[in-house]
Protein backbone atom coordinates (compact mmCIF):
# COMPACT_ATOMS: atom_id res chain seq x y z
CA UNK A 1 0.00 0.00 0.00
CA UNK A 2 2.91 2.40 0.49
CA UNK A 3 4.41 1.91 -2.50
CA UNK A 4 0.62 2.48 -4.18
CA UNK A 5 0.65 5.53 -2.74
CA UNK A 6 4.14 6.84 -3.39
CA UNK A 7 3.80 6.08 -7.00
CA UNK A 8 0.32 8.36 -6.52
CA UNK A 9 1.99 11.13 -5.30
CA UNK A 10 4.90 11.20 -8.04
CA UNK A 11 2.06 11.45 -10.47
CA UNK A 12 0.66 14.41 -8.84
CA UNK A 13 4.10 15.76 -8.48
CA UNK A 14 5.00 15.88 -12.14
CA UNK A 15 1.07 17.29 -12.98
CA UNK A 16 1.84 20.29 -10.45
CA UNK A 17 5.60 20.74 -11.95
CA UNK A 18 6.09 24.57 -13.09
CA UNK A 19 5.90 24.94 -16.93
CA UNK A 20 9.09 26.20 -18.89
CA UNK A 21 9.02 26.70 -22.75
CA UNK A 22 8.47 23.68 -24.93
CA UNK A 23 11.01 22.04 -26.79
CA UNK A 24 9.15 22.62 -30.51
CA UNK A 25 6.43 24.91 -31.55
CA UNK A 26 3.12 23.72 -33.67
CA UNK A 27 5.41 24.41 -36.82
CA UNK A 28 7.91 22.00 -35.89
CA UNK A 29 5.55 19.55 -34.80
CA UNK A 30 3.52 19.77 -38.12
CA UNK A 31 6.88 19.27 -40.45
CA UNK A 32 8.42 16.50 -38.05
CA UNK A 33 4.99 14.67 -38.79
CA UNK A 34 5.24 15.75 -42.29
CA UNK A 35 8.65 13.94 -42.89
CA UNK A 36 7.64 10.91 -40.88
CA UNK A 37 6.76 6.87 -42.29
CA UNK A 38 6.52 3.81 -40.36
CA UNK A 39 10.32 3.21 -40.44
CA UNK A 40 11.30 6.62 -39.25
CA UNK A 41 7.98 7.85 -37.08
CA UNK A 42 8.01 11.58 -35.98
CA UNK A 43 10.35 12.30 -33.13
CA UNK A 44 8.54 13.77 -30.66
CA UNK A 45 9.64 11.30 -27.51
CA UNK A 46 9.92 12.73 -23.79
CA UNK A 47 9.80 15.96 -25.64
CA UNK A 48 8.07 19.09 -23.44
CA UNK A 49 4.94 20.46 -25.45
CA UNK A 50 3.09 22.06 -22.92
CA UNK A 51 1.28 24.30 -23.48
CA UNK A 52 0.83 23.83 -27.42
CA UNK A 53 -2.01 24.45 -29.33
CA UNK A 54 -1.40 20.55 -31.80
CA UNK A 55 -5.26 20.04 -32.98
CA UNK A 56 -6.56 18.69 -35.63
CA UNK A 57 -3.18 16.94 -36.28
CA UNK A 58 -2.71 13.39 -37.46
CA UNK A 59 -0.11 11.53 -34.82
CA UNK A 60 -0.42 8.18 -36.17
CA UNK A 61 2.99 8.13 -37.12
CA UNK A 62 4.82 9.67 -34.40
CA UNK A 63 6.11 8.53 -30.85
CA UNK A 64 4.75 10.48 -27.84
CA UNK A 65 6.17 8.42 -25.18
CA UNK A 66 6.74 10.25 -21.65
CA UNK A 67 6.17 13.39 -23.57
CA UNK A 68 4.95 16.22 -21.66
CA UNK A 69 1.49 18.03 -23.00
CA UNK A 70 0.10 19.61 -20.33
CA UNK A 71 -2.39 22.05 -21.06
CA UNK A 72 -1.70 21.21 -24.41
CA UNK A 73 -4.98 21.31 -26.70
CA UNK A 74 -5.28 18.38 -28.82
CA UNK A 75 -8.55 18.14 -29.81
CA UNK A 76 -9.92 16.50 -33.23
CA UNK A 77 -6.24 15.04 -33.27
CA UNK A 78 -5.84 11.38 -34.56
CA UNK A 79 -3.66 9.42 -31.62
CA UNK A 80 -5.04 6.03 -32.25
CA UNK A 81 -2.94 3.31 -31.45
CA UNK A 82 -0.31 5.43 -29.90
CA UNK A 83 1.88 4.92 -26.72
CA UNK A 84 1.34 7.58 -24.52
CA UNK A 85 2.92 5.86 -21.70
CA UNK A 86 4.28 7.74 -18.46
CA UNK A 87 3.64 10.92 -20.47
CA UNK A 88 2.19 13.97 -18.17
CA UNK A 89 -1.34 14.66 -19.42
CA UNK A 90 -3.23 16.93 -16.91
CA UNK A 91 -5.34 19.32 -18.14
CA UNK A 92 -4.73 18.36 -22.00
CA UNK A 93 -7.69 19.04 -23.93
CA UNK A 94 -8.87 15.92 -26.19
CA UNK A 95 -12.09 16.42 -27.25
CA UNK A 96 -13.02 14.98 -30.33
CA UNK A 97 -9.97 13.59 -30.25
CA UNK A 98 -9.12 9.76 -31.52
CA UNK A 99 -7.69 7.31 -28.73
CA UNK A 100 -8.78 4.21 -29.84
CA UNK A 101 -6.48 1.23 -29.12
CA UNK A 102 -4.15 3.42 -26.92
CA UNK A 103 -1.62 2.73 -24.31
CA UNK A 104 -2.26 4.87 -21.68
CA UNK A 105 -0.59 3.84 -18.61
CA UNK A 106 1.47 5.29 -15.82
CA UNK A 107 -0.07 8.70 -16.06
CA UNK A 108 -1.42 11.63 -14.52
CA UNK A 109 -4.94 12.84 -16.78
CA UNK A 110 -6.25 14.84 -14.21
CA UNK A 111 -9.03 17.65 -15.12
CA UNK A 112 -8.39 16.46 -18.71
CA UNK A 113 -11.33 17.13 -21.33
CA UNK A 114 -11.59 13.64 -23.40
CA UNK A 115 -15.42 14.74 -24.05
CA UNK A 116 -16.84 12.87 -27.26
CA UNK A 117 -13.03 11.50 -27.44
CA UNK A 118 -12.97 7.81 -29.07
CA UNK A 119 -11.15 5.86 -26.72
CA UNK A 120 -12.38 2.63 -27.63
CA UNK A 121 -10.41 -0.02 -27.11
CA UNK A 122 -7.79 1.41 -24.81
CA UNK A 123 -5.55 0.21 -22.03
CA UNK A 124 -5.17 3.20 -19.05
CA UNK A 125 -3.96 2.96 -15.54
CA UNK A 126 -3.13 6.13 -14.05
CA UNK A 127 -5.09 8.98 -12.77
CA UNK A 128 -8.06 10.58 -14.57
CA UNK A 129 -9.79 12.34 -11.68
CA UNK A 130 -12.02 15.40 -12.34
CA UNK A 131 -11.33 14.36 -16.21
CA UNK A 132 -14.76 14.91 -18.12
CA UNK A 133 -15.59 12.18 -20.56
CA UNK A 134 -19.23 13.36 -21.27
CA UNK A 135 -20.43 11.36 -24.43
CA UNK A 136 -16.22 9.86 -24.56
CA UNK A 137 -16.19 6.18 -26.34
CA UNK A 138 -15.09 3.94 -23.90
CA UNK A 139 -16.65 0.45 -25.36
CA UNK A 140 -14.40 -2.39 -25.43
CA UNK A 141 -11.78 -0.85 -22.83
CA UNK A 142 -9.46 -1.98 -20.38
CA UNK A 143 -9.38 -0.15 -17.74
CA UNK A 144 -8.88 -2.53 -15.54
CA UNK A 145 -6.16 -3.16 -12.45
CA UNK A 146 -3.03 -4.18 -13.81
CA UNK A 147 -2.35 -7.89 -11.45
CA UNK A 148 0.86 -8.28 -13.11
CA UNK A 149 2.32 -5.39 -10.68
CA UNK A 150 1.35 -6.19 -7.47
CA UNK A 151 4.93 -5.40 -6.35
CA UNK A 152 4.58 -1.95 -7.11
CA UNK A 153 1.33 -1.95 -5.28
CA UNK A 154 -2.39 -2.29 -6.78
CA UNK A 155 -2.07 -0.42 -10.25
CA UNK A 156 -5.45 0.40 -11.76
CA UNK A 157 -8.09 3.37 -12.98
CA UNK A 158 -8.96 6.64 -10.93
CA UNK A 159 -12.03 8.10 -11.98
CA UNK A 160 -12.89 9.96 -8.69
CA UNK A 161 -15.45 12.77 -9.72
CA UNK A 162 -15.00 11.97 -13.34
CA UNK A 163 -17.98 12.91 -15.91
CA UNK A 164 -18.88 10.28 -17.66
CA UNK A 165 -22.49 11.39 -18.89
CA UNK A 166 -23.54 10.03 -22.09
CA UNK A 167 -20.84 8.02 -22.56
CA UNK A 168 -20.92 4.52 -24.17
CA UNK A 169 -19.35 2.28 -21.51
CA UNK A 170 -20.18 -1.32 -22.81
CA UNK A 171 -18.49 -4.41 -23.05
CA UNK A 172 -15.91 -1.89 -21.45
CA UNK A 173 -13.54 -3.54 -18.07
CA UNK A 174 -13.10 -1.30 -14.93
CA UNK A 175 -12.06 -4.23 -12.59
CA UNK A 176 -11.04 -2.72 -9.42
CA UNK A 177 -10.80 1.30 -10.46
CA UNK A 178 -12.05 3.77 -8.13
CA UNK A 179 -14.90 5.75 -9.31
CA UNK A 180 -16.04 7.78 -6.41
CA UNK A 181 -18.94 10.26 -7.07
CA UNK A 182 -18.63 9.76 -10.66
CA UNK A 183 -21.45 10.86 -12.94
CA UNK A 184 -22.68 8.08 -15.37
CA UNK A 185 -26.04 10.03 -15.85
CA UNK A 186 -27.62 8.79 -18.89
CA UNK A 187 -24.38 6.32 -20.16
CA UNK A 188 -24.18 2.99 -21.65
CA UNK A 189 -22.70 0.07 -19.35
CA UNK A 190 -24.38 -2.63 -21.29
CA UNK A 191 -22.29 -6.00 -19.79
CA UNK A 192 -19.51 -3.04 -18.31
CA UNK A 193 -17.71 -5.41 -16.15
CA UNK A 194 -16.85 -2.92 -12.40
CA UNK A 195 -16.10 -5.95 -10.60
CA UNK A 196 -14.51 -4.60 -7.15
CA UNK A 197 -15.20 -0.85 -7.83
CA UNK A 198 -15.58 1.74 -5.46
CA UNK A 199 -18.36 3.68 -6.13
CA UNK A 200 -19.29 5.67 -3.27
CA UNK A 201 -21.27 8.80 -4.41
CA UNK A 202 -21.56 7.74 -8.00
CA UNK A 203 -24.90 8.49 -10.11
CA UNK A 204 -26.24 6.41 -12.55
CA UNK A 205 -29.64 8.01 -13.17
CA UNK A 206 -31.17 6.89 -16.47
CA UNK A 207 -28.28 5.07 -17.26
CA UNK A 208 -28.32 1.56 -19.41
CA UNK A 209 -26.86 -0.87 -17.04
CA UNK A 210 -28.49 -4.34 -18.65
CA UNK A 211 -26.11 -7.26 -18.25
CA UNK A 212 -23.37 -5.15 -16.01
CA UNK A 213 -21.46 -7.33 -13.30
CA UNK A 214 -21.25 -4.62 -10.18
CA UNK A 215 -20.08 -7.62 -8.00
CA UNK A 216 -18.32 -6.81 -4.57
CA UNK A 217 -18.55 -2.82 -5.31
CA UNK A 218 -19.10 0.09 -2.83
CA UNK A 219 -22.15 1.04 -3.58
CA UNK A 220 -22.83 3.60 -0.49
CA UNK A 221 -24.87 6.39 -1.50
CA UNK A 222 -25.04 5.42 -5.15
CA UNK A 223 -27.59 6.45 -7.19
CA UNK A 224 -29.65 4.37 -9.30
CA UNK A 225 -32.70 6.61 -10.20
CA UNK A 226 -34.64 5.41 -13.57
CA UNK A 227 -31.67 3.25 -14.39
CA UNK A 228 -32.40 0.04 -16.89
CA UNK A 229 -30.58 -3.04 -14.63
CA UNK A 230 -32.49 -5.56 -16.93
CA UNK A 231 -29.94 -8.73 -15.46
CA UNK A 232 -27.56 -6.64 -13.71
CA UNK A 233 -25.65 -8.63 -11.22
CA UNK A 234 -25.15 -7.07 -7.58
CA UNK A 235 -23.32 -10.50 -6.16
CA UNK A 236 -22.33 -9.41 -2.56
CA UNK A 237 -25.11 -6.57 -1.86
CA UNK A 238 -28.15 -8.52 0.80
CA UNK A 239 -29.02 -4.99 1.63
CA UNK A 240 -30.93 -2.84 -0.92
CA UNK A 241 -31.55 -0.25 1.21
CA UNK A 242 -28.14 0.81 0.45
CA UNK A 243 -28.80 1.35 -2.86
CA UNK A 244 -30.52 4.88 -3.92
CA UNK A 245 -33.25 5.06 -6.43
CA UNK A 246 -34.01 1.33 -6.88
CA UNK A 247 -37.96 2.18 -7.01
CA UNK A 248 -38.14 4.00 -10.49
CA UNK A 249 -35.26 2.06 -12.24
CA UNK A 250 -36.12 -0.45 -14.86
CA UNK A 251 -36.21 -4.13 -14.51
CA UNK A 252 -35.24 -4.60 -11.35
CA UNK A 253 -36.83 -7.62 -10.90
CA UNK A 254 -34.27 -9.22 -13.36
CA UNK A 255 -31.42 -7.47 -11.67
CA UNK A 256 -29.25 -10.38 -9.37
CA UNK A 257 -28.92 -9.00 -5.90
CA UNK A 258 -27.42 -11.68 -3.67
Amino acid sequence: MKTHFYWLVLLATLACMPASAADLDRSEVESRLAKADKAHPADLRRKDLTGLDLSGLDFTIADLWGSDLRRSNLSNSNLSGLNLDLSVLSKVNFSNANLSNTSIFGVHVGGANLSNANLSGSRFIGVMDRANLSHANLSHASWGADMKNQSMGLMRASLNNANLSGANLSNANFDRALMRYANFSGANLQNVVLFGVDLSGADFSGANLSGADLSGTTLEDTNFAGADLAGTRFAGIKDKSKLKGLNSSKHLDTAIID
